[in-house]
Parts: structure tokens; sequence; C-alpha cells
């Protein structure tokens, strides 16, 4: 049974194009290795459709049998059949010369191949994105996509303890150039089978390469070379649309570069990409706006519940040296009246979250206006969920939630399930503590539910909740009172 397993991961590497059949042999040998087994007869390669998941399980099933796999924890798994499949891709050599190959053709078929090419080579887990719940929900900024996310694992609590123990400064992070091929350990993930592409933005040394969690269509990230900040900046500007004008299928953001309002990894200086239209995208400008000496920019506030200013412009210099004007202002803006400060105590507040694209021959520029405000009684951020809605969002705000994609915790799928069943059963929501935390909430609507539409009405809400979340993180809010400050605001650029 194992020989059969042994022969489909190497018919599986065959079929996808990662490796040739002269190297068929080496192949087996090389799993052979992984797996610390000395024998093997040849079943042969008469197989039908190959299940890589299933077939990863037999062989990492074994090895625990055998004492190979002594960490039979979720991280010991993953780091054991990453190293099997990192094996089996090419080297980053080959990957570069098939993806530039394909670039001289055009950028769409480079990234499709490149796309296709980590999920053949197991690094974006077809079987686990596929766990992920996405929905999306009608409200008045259009359709918001909500996802549950059950694709990144959970870390088995013995491997938590154990990663306490674990110390090394190698990779300095998870989106170092070094992370590809790395072997990886109980505190950091296996990237055997990662490749990256090697790019040029604005004439620096960068990397090309998937995320393996894939919240959209083709999630990308791009990294700097250098394992230096993120920073917010006319060089910013300059460099995501120089990465729109190389590959103008796909949109590039970056997260703020303030804690709260920031991204998770602001020690690295990287963006997220991809092939995928936004809500925020779709979005309409229902105020145009002019800024002196920049009548060859389109400009207006976009109908968002965040605040943003959408640059639109033929000359990609022309939209960063309005880019860079409106954030120079920003950054030292304050208006009590509106409860925005510029700092507090010499901490800075003030930035955005950028957003490029392409809009045919345009260039296109979001501006996302944000502020990471503390008080007494909004201690997570006076432009972040409220406390209201921690029960369905309490994470920080970053560029995908901004841009109208809802990534939700995992703990929402048992916690929906359990709330709809008490709901038809007529439970009181606030004797149970796993609906307890829901019951303001779900009292609302919860006499509208019946068994046929319970889930239906459930994911209405949770959209809702989501629309809200983004109003919170609205600097100016969509008010008479909100329009007027985020007016006060544009006519203070100069």
């Amino acid at each position: 049974m194992i020989d059969a397993a042994i022969s489909q991961l190497a018919t599986y590497a065959l079929r996808t194009g990662l490796i040739d059949e002269s190297e068929s042999v080496w192949a087996v040998n090389a799993i052979l290795e992984v797996l610390k087994r000395d024998d093997y007869t040849d079943p042969g390669r008469e197989w039908g459709e190959i299940d890589l998941p299933a077939v990863l399980k037999e062989l990492l099933d074994d090895a625990c049998a055998r004492g190979v796999l002594t960490d039979n924890s979720v991280t010991g798994r993953d780091l054991l059949d990453t190293a099997l499949m990192g094996r089996l891709t090419p080297r980053p050599a080959q990957v570069i010369a098939q993806f530039q190959a394909l670039y001289a053709q055009s950028p769409e078929r480079a990234t499709d191949w490149f796309y296709r090419f980590c999920q053949d080579a197991n690094y974006i887990r077809r079987d686990r994105i596929a766990r992920d719940m996405k929905w999306k929900t009608a409200t008045e900024y259009g359709e918001l996509d909500i996802t549950i996310n059950l694709s990144k694992p959970e870390k088995d609590p013995r491997a938590i303890a154990a990663a306490r123990n674990a110390s090394s400064g190698y990779p300095k992070c998870q989106l170092c150039v070094e992370n590809e091929g790395y072997a990886g350990r109980l505190d950091h993930p296996a990237r055997q089978n990662l490749r990256m592409i090697p790019i040029s933005i604005a004439g620096k040394p960068w990397f090309f390469q998937y995320s393996p969690y894939v919240y959209y269509n083709e999630h990308c990230i791009a990294l700097n070379a250098a394992h230096t900040p993120m920073k917010i900046d006319r060089a910013c500007f300059v460099k995501l649309l120089d990465f729109v004008g190389q590959f103008p299928h796909y949109f590039l953001g970056s997260n703020a570069d303030l804690p709260i309002v920031g991204g998770s990894i602001l020690a690295h200086d990287h963006f997220q990409g991809g092939c995928y239209s936004f809500a925020m995208e779709k979005a309409p400008v229902e105020t145009p706006l002019t800024f002196l000496g920049f009548s060859d920019v389109e400009a207006g506030i976009v109908k968002w519940p965040m605040s943003v200013l959408r640059l639109t412009a033929l000359s990609p210099e022309r939209l960063a040296d309005l880019a860079e004007k409106i954030l120079n202002a920003w950054r030292s803006y304050s208006d009590p009246a509106a409860q925005i400060f510029a700092e507090t105590d010499g901490t800075p507040h003030n930035t955005v979250t950028p957003i490029a694209r392409r809009r045919g021959a345009a260039y296109e520029l979001d501006l996302v206006l944000r502020n990471n405000l503390t008080t007494a009684e909004h201690p997570l951020g006076v432009y972040h969920p409220h406390a209201e809605l921690h029960h369905i969002k309490k994470e920080n705000i970053g560029l995908i939630e901004v841009m109208g994609l809802a990534v939700l915790p995992a703990r929402l799928k048992t916690e929906m399930a359990v709330l709809a069943d008490a709901i038809l059963a007529g439970e009181n929501l606030r004797d149970n503590p796993a609906t307890a935390l829901h019951a303001d909430w779900a009292e609302r609507f919860a006499a509208e539910c019946t068994v046929e539409n319970v889930q239906e009405i459930l994911r209405r809400e949770i959209g809702l909740v989501f629309s809200t979340v983004l109003e919170h993180a609205g600097v100016y809010k969509r008010t008479e009172e909100g329009r007027a400050a985020f007016l006060r605001f544009i006519a203070s650029i100069c």
C-alpha cells in the first residue's frame, strides 16, 4: 500500500509538470529519502485521478507509525509533507526561467502558469482553501465579500508549547527571501515548495510570490529583497504604480504603516495584490474634486464606508506627486471637532492605506485615510470595530478588509451553527455561554428565522455587521457633519 502511495505521489508530480519523465526514478528515491524507507517495489503508474491530500496523509500516517514522524500535530505533519513536496518542486532557476519566458508572451500567461504551479506544488493547499466559507452580502456600498477563514491551520497546543523553547533569527520574518526552500521548524512554517520570482520595482530588487492562504483570486505578495520596515511615502506610491504598470491585470495595495490600522507584519516592506475586483473598486466617485495644479488628474471621494480619495491619470508620476501632497497634508492634519488628531504625546496617528490599479490606459490610486487614535472608551481604536461588533470582528482592519472583503475568525463556523440551532429551538440565547456573546445581535432577527432560511439570514446579518465594521473604521462618517469635515481637510491641502 505504501509503495502505491509513493508511486502515486511521483506520478502526480509527473502529471502536473513538477518533474520530467526522465526524473521519475530520481523522484521515487527522493520520496524514499524523506520518508527514510530503504525498499520499494514499483507498482506501475496505472492510476486514475490522484487525490494528493489523501496520498500525503497515507504517507504521513505510515511515517508516524514507523517513528519517522515524531510530532504528529498539524505543525509536525506540515513540516514533513512540505519536505516531500519540496523534493519534487523544480529548482528556483527553472521556475524563474519558465515565468520569464511566459511573461515575454504576456503578463497574464506568466501569472496564470505560476499560480497553477504554486497549487500543484501544494504551496497553496487546494484542499484547505476549499474549506473556507465564502459568500457575498448586498449592502448600500455594493456586494461585500465575506469569508470565514478555515484554511490557516490552528496550531496544536503541543506545537505552541514546543515553539516557546525554539528561537532563531533566521529567517528574520515570514516574508524574507530566505524563506524560499527553508525546512521550517515548530515556530516557523516549512517553505521547501515556495518559489519566488525576482522582479524590479522602481529600480530596486523585489520578489513576487503568492500567499499560501488565498483570501481572493491570485492573492499575491510583492516583497522587498531587503528586510526593511514598511513606510507609506511617495516612494511607496511609485512602487505600487510601477508594479501595476508591469502587471496591468493585477491590483496592488499596501497596509498602512502604523499599528492598529496597519498589517500584521510591519517590519518587512511588502504589498498584496491579485486578480480580483473588490466592492471598493466598483464603488463610484460621489463627490468630484479638483486639486490646484493637477488639472490632468481626475479626483473624488468614493461612495464607501471608509474615507477614500480616488485619483486617476494617464501619468503614474503625476499620481505619485498628488498622492504625496495629500499624504503630507494628512500626516499633520488635526480637526478636534471631528476627533482627528495628527498626534498625541508625540505619537503620530494619521496615515493612509493605498491601492493601485489600471483603468485601461490610465493609472488609478485609492488613498484610504486612516487614524489609529485610542481613547478610554475605545482602547483598541476610535476608528476600529467598536466593542459591540467584537463578537463578529475584533481584529484590525487591514488592506483586504478595507477593500470590502471580511476575513472572519474560524470560531464563527461553530458559533453560528450552535446559534442557529438555539434560535430554531426557541432557547434563551443568554442562558448558554456559547450563544450569549451573540445574543444582543441575534435577538434582533431571531423572529424571522425558520429552518429554511436561518443560514441565509445569519450570513446576511454577518455581512451587514461587516458593513458597520467598515463604517466604524471610516475616519469621516457618512453624515452631513462627516462630509463637511472631510471637505475641510480637502480645503486644507495646498
